[in-house]
Formats: structure tokens, C-alpha cells, sequence
């Protein structure tokens, strides 16, 4: 009988383990949801500087001067989040968008790649930050 509570802890092991890899996912999904939210609402209201802020630190540029002339006027999600991996995650969006200087709507389709970083568990904005031309 002394094998009883040996064997049941072996048999919950599996359950518990499978139950945090679910919880540590859900916790990448959670903040994948934040980076894209907050990363979508910087370019929303123009705050570029915060959007190139997710970049990754190897990746990120000088932001380029032309975008003080840039007024986004609507950023809408074309394609919810697709988790490609664990790691990696899409989504398409449109934005429109005047050059301030000559007040006429543009509009450009942008296909968002995310990575996640287990070194520094961040999502960063893979496929850089539109050009805006």
C-alpha cells in the first residue's frame, strides 16, 4: 500500500506539467495581446517613437524625419493574430494615413510578424514599423 501515494503523484505529474506549459502559453498569448494593442494604438494617434520602440533593440533605426508629417486617421485589424509557433505570431492590418502637407488619403496593407524572445520575454515587432510614403 505504500505505493498508492507514489503512484498517484506520478500519474497527476503529467497533468501538472502539461498544465503549466498551458498556463505559460496563455501567459505569451496575454502579452502578445498587449504588444499588439498598445503598439496599434501608437500608430493610431502618431506616437511613433513608441512604435518603434518595439523593435528589437538589434533591429530598431533612427525614426525617420518625414513621419511629423505623417497624420494616421484609421488602423484597422484585417486579420486577427495567427499564432504560427509558440514563438511567432501574424496579423494584417490597414492603415490610412495623410501627409499633413498635402492632405491626401493613403492607405497601406501591413502584415505584421511577431517574435517572442524567451531571453527577454518580449514580443517584438518583426517586420519593422511602414514607411509611410
Amino acid at each position: 500500500m505504500p505505493h498508492k501515494p507514489l503512484l498517484a503523484f506520478c500519474l497527476a505529474l503529467p497533468v501538472f506539467l502539461a498544465g503549466c506549459g498551458t498556463i505559460e502559453k496563455e501567459k505569451k498569448v496575454q502579452m502578445l495581446d498587449a504588444a499588439l494593442t498598445t503598439y496599434g494604438e501608437a500608430i493610431r494617434w502618431g506616437y511613433f517613437e513608441t512604435a518603434y520602440g518595439f523593435l528589437h533593440p538589434d533591429k530598431r533605426q533612427e525614426i525617420p524625419k518625414h513621419l511629423d508629417n505623417v497624420r494616421v486617421t484609421s488602423y484597422e485589424v484585417l486579420q486577427a493574430p495567427l499564432m504560427k509557433s509558440e514563438t511567432e505570431a501574424e496579423q494584417v492590418v490597414r492603415i490610412e494615413y495623410v501627409h499633413k502637407d498635402v492632405q491626401q488619403l493613403r492607405s497601406l496593407s501591413d502584415r505584421e510578424r511577431w517574435v517572442y524572445d524567451e531571453a527577454t520575454s518580449n514580443w517584438w515587432l518583426d517586420s519593422g514599423v511602414p514607411s509611410f510614403e
